[in-house]
């Protein structure tokens, strides 16, 4: 089979390996639909993020869905030939956190396309059948992909309470705040603002009703239009004038949601969100949202579809990934498949 490989910073190359074998619990997944995605990019631009260090050969992507080919001992509910959404985490199982709940905290998870961990720009993967999760007829393979975005607004949304009426700020419209502008909908949000430099981010997230500002600095205008301010900012790019904007811009007793990671540390104004008792909420990618996700876009709530911009083979990954970076020709979301 095809593969993708990482071998160091901006050098992909397609090779052949065997096709992998599932074990007891294990399916193999015939790959039809992987995203690109931005810490995908990041590695390939960087070699890295944070202490994650790509020290060796990887196989990148972890946003994918496909067709179940063939199952290993012991696995039910999965049949040969159904279509599956892969949740890309296989935490430990045992851990404090696991058994709290909070798998995607586990400190010894195994995430698709985080050094050393292979990924799923693939033709084939082999997963455990517990985080292989069927799709519904009217759910295609490429939304079934971007399930796990989508997750990680399910995350936001839950963690932040949003709820009926909520007044929500997403900050930073690339892929990750557009499906929170959608989550936040999804959800039952009143209505949704959105801020972002980038003109064609921006015209996105008013194709799904948001409001949208071009400037960081429109916390007054924000306050004035809300009749005090937000009661969720969700912060999509960890960018230091998107911080200060969700900070300001968010109503006394109101909730700011962190899901970009911009840098090690950020400069905040804690008086503001100290004296307001702002509740701060960190996000680090998501548990148990893969049922919510999969209904919200079966129900045509939250149309993932509508972030494709680009479809190519996996032969033109390297160009998949240069369309990203450089947010060229009004990339969003890029998607390969493996089997073209």
């Amino acid at each position: 089979m095809r593969v993708a490989v990482l071998q160091r910073a901006h050098e992909l190359r397609i090779e052949e390996r065997p096709v992998p074998k599932p074990g007891p619990g294990e399916a193999l997944v015939r790959v039809t639909a992987v995203g690109v995605c931005g810490s995908d990019v990041h590695y390939w631009h960087k070699g890295a993020i944070g202490p994650f260090i790509v020290r060796g050969p990887l196989v990148l992507g972890h946003e994918c869905a496909g067709e179940v080919a063939a199952l290993g001992p012991g696995v039910t509910g999965l049949a040969v030939g159904e279509r599956v959404a892969m949740e890309p985490g296989i935490p430990c199982g045992a851990c404090r956190l696991c058994r709290e709940g909070r798998y995607n905290l586990c400190p010894d998870v195994r995430f698709w396309a985080t050094p050393p961990y292979d990924g799923s720009f693939a033709e084939y993967v082999v997963h455990p059948a517990a985080y292989c999760f069927r799709l519904p007829a009217g759910v295609s393979d490429e939304a079934g992909a971007l399930i796990e975005p989508l997750s990680t607004g399910v995350a936001a949304a839950r963690r932040g309470r949003i709820g009926p009426g909520s007044r929500v700020l997403v900050t930073g419209l690339g892929p990750i705040g557009l499906v929170n502008v959608m989550a936040a909908y999804a959800a039952g949000a009143g209505k949704v603002y959105g801020s972002d430099p980038v003109a064609f981010r921006r015209a996105a997230a008013a194709g799904l009703g948001a409001e949208t500002l071009p400037a960081a600095d429109a916390s007054e205008w924000l306050r004035a239009a809300t009749d005090g301010g937000v009661d969720v900012a969700v912060d999509c790019s960890g960018a230091p004038p998107a911080l200060e904007l969700c900070c300001t811009a968010v109503r006394p007793g109101g909730t700011m949601v962190l899901i970009g990671l911009g840098g090690d540390r950020a400069d905040l104004p804690i008086a503001a969100l100290q004296t307001r008792e702002i509740d701060l909420i960190p996000v680090f990618r998501y548990a148990h949202t893969y049922p919510a996700a999969i209904a919200w876009v079966a129900s045509g709530r939250a149309p993932v579809e509508r972030l494709i911009t680009h479809r190519l083979p996996m032969s033109e990954v390297a160009s998949a990934f240069e369309l990203v970076h450089a947010t060229a020709e009004g990339a969003i979301k890029v998607m390969i498949d493996p089997q073209a």
